[in-house]
Order: C-alpha cells, then structure tokens, then sequence
C-alpha cells in the first residue's frame, strides 16, 4: 500500500533563521540524502521501500513529502521517522534540527476507490476542487448543510467554526499588512471592513495546504503513469488548469518545480520576507492559490462583497491578472522555457527550481 508521510523539520530553537545560501546547502544535504536511500527497515524488520520525495527549504527548516509502499500505515510513518531522524544525526550541520511533524497520508490511489465508492446524497462532489476543499475544510455536506443529522444548527455552527478559524488564520500571513487588502483605502469600491479582510487572508493561509496537498498528490499521478498532463488518465487536482497549449510538457518533473514553487512563495507569504512575485511560475501559483482561497470561501458561504473585493485588492497590488481567459491565451504568458526564470537579479529562485528543463516546443 502506498502512503504520503509528510515531515516538518525544524532549526533548532534561538538560532538566526537559514538565509539563501544557507538554505541552498540545506536542500542539496536533504535531497541527497534520500536520494541515496532506496528502501528502511521498519519497526519489527519489515521493509519499507522510499518510492519517490519532495524536499522544500525555508528560512525556519524544511518540508518534506516522503512516499513509501508499505504494509500499513503505522509502517510507513515508522519508517520514515527513522529514515529522517538518522539522516539529520548522520549530517554534522543538521544534527541539531528537530523533527516536528511526522504525518501520513493516504495515497490519492485509496482515496479516489473510496471516493468512487460513495454513493447516495452525502457522497462527495464530482468538481475536484469542490470536493478537495470541503473534505480538507470539514465543510457540510449538502444534506447536513439543510435537514440532515446536523440540521440548520450544526450548519450554522460549523459555518461559525470555519470563520473562527479563517481569522485566526490571518494572522499568519506576515507578509500583508490588511491595507493591502483595502482596509482604510481611499477609494470606497475597494474600501472594504477589516474583518473582511482577515477572512481573506486567512482563507489564504488555509488554502495553502490543500493547494500543497493537491499538487503533491498531482505530481505522483504524472509519476505512476509516466505522463504528461494532456496524456494522464487519472484525475489531477490543480495542474490541468495551467495553460493548455503546453499541456505536453507539464510531466512528474515539471510538476515537482511547481510544487516547490508553491511551497517557496507561501513560506515567504507567511514568514514575512516576500517582496514581489519573481517568475511567471509564482504568477500562475498565486491564481491557484487565489482560486482555492475562493471555493473555500464559498463552500463555508464566508465570500461576500467585501471578502471578493480584498481578494481582489490583493491580486492587483501583487499586479496579477486573474480573469481565467487571460490566463490561458498563449499571449497572456512568457515562453514555457522561461517560466522559472527569475525576473530581475533580486528575484527570489528556490534552488529546486533553477535547473533549466529540456528543451520545449515555444
């Protein structure tokens, strides 16, 4: 059985956050070190076998997605708390990190048969997105929404939760002060309350975790089936909305650069260093991010007038076009070669994502 183990570690608490460099050589150890690792003896001597990983850096540690085949779930996590443990012990610079989170998730292969298993008024929408969001998001199903077992008192509460849990959110998005999103702006169309703008932030911040999830989940479907996107048969969460005209390139490796793309631009949203977008690539992650912010919104019935409009003031402060016609018109974007380069010298490039991908049709 295949599993997603998903591991936060840390830097050790009081010292100085990891800069550019710092950071680069973090990665290059992580990477190389699973690399080098093909299978891990797990609790009682079963073997576990790594089928592929992910590794972001960020100023705080790193994120890593782990992918095992193994016989069961306490296996899996097992295993790769050991693999990632000896790894930081065996490396002289990361002896002292910390393992914080050691999590795992079912692979998208068990999820999509439980899925389709579903039957009935409770079962899960067909829109991906729809259905990625209110599962993440513990949204109500449209039975308990009205007279199912909740009734309009357990919909109103969950609805009170989910707002709850949006403005606690907010505050994690250092990097935007709520003027960004219109809080007091002189032009009263785009004026908006600041709670509003919290709601919006928030859902920002929650909906960096399923977008993450989701494209993870992406990146092992273009794997198993060895294919690109216009070729894949199974269903993918977020890359079959990029531009269609490329759809041929958009394979496992590509989908790996994205994703760290992903993680690197929402690490600098949340621990205050980002200063502008640096590649076209980050451009089309924050309309993904923008999108799944916005079903979040709607499923929990948060997006109002004035939370559109935050959104919205986020968008063009951040100079991103978000019509869905533009971006996908063969103008509206660089060539696809160039999608990871950075703009200007002082542009932000994970190191993960500066390799310059074979060539490609323009």
């Amino acid at each position: 059985m295949t599993y997603v183990v998903t591991v936060d570690i840390c830097i050790p608490e009081g010292t100085p956050e990891l800069d550019p460099l710092q950071r680069a050589g973090a990665v290059a150890l992580v990477e190389d070190g699973l690399d080098a690792v093909r299978a891990v003896e797990g609790p009682d001597g079963v073997q576990v076998d790594v089928l592929d990983t992910v590794v972001a850096v960020h100023p705080g540690g790193a994120l890593l997605k782990v992918v095992v085949d193994a016989p069961a779930l306490e296996f899996a996590e097992g295993s790769v708390q050991v693999l990632v443990d000896e790894l930081l012990e065996r490396t002289e610079v990361l002896a002292d990190w910390t393992i914080e989170r050691c999590e795992v998730e079912l692979h998208q292969d068990l999820a999509r048969e439980s899925l389709a298993a579903a039957d009935g008024p409770d079962a899960p929408p067909d829109d991906l997105a729809l259905r990625r969001a209110r599962h993440t998001a513990g949204a109500p199903s449209a039975q308990n929404a009205g007279e199912g077992a909740d009734g309009p008192d357990g919909a109103a509460t969950k609805a009170r939760a989910a707002r709850a849990r949006m403005l606690e959110l907010a505050a994690e998005l250092r990097a935007f002060p709520p003027a960004v999103f219109g809080v007091e702006a002189d032009d009263d169309r785009r004026a908006v309350p600041a709670e509003s703008a919290r709601l919006a932030a928030g859902a920002l911040v929650h909906a960096t975790d399923t977008l993450v999830d989701g494209l993870f989940e992406d990146v092992q479907v273009l794997a198993q089936e060895d294919a690109t996107v216009a070729e894949c048969e199974g269903p993918l969460w977020h890359l079959e909305r990029l531009p269609d005209r490329y759809a041929l390139q958009y394979d496992a490796r590509f989908a790996r650069r994205f994703l760290v793309t992903v993680i690197a631009l929402t690490t600098r949203f949340t621990d205050g260093s980002f200063q502008h977008l640096s590649c076209v690539a980050e451009e089309l992650a924050l309309r993904f991010l923008l999108n799944e912010a916005t079903t979040t919104l709607e499923l929990h019935d948060l997006l109002d007038d004035h939370v559109s409009t935050a959104l919205a003031n986020l968008a063009d402060a951040l100079c991103v076009d978000t019509d869905h016609d533009r971006v996908h018109h063969p103008t509206a974007l660089l060539p696809f070669t160039s999608w990871f380069t950075p703009f200007t010298e002082d542009s932000y490039a994970h190191p993960s994502t500066t390799d310059e991908p074979e060539a490609a049709p323009q």
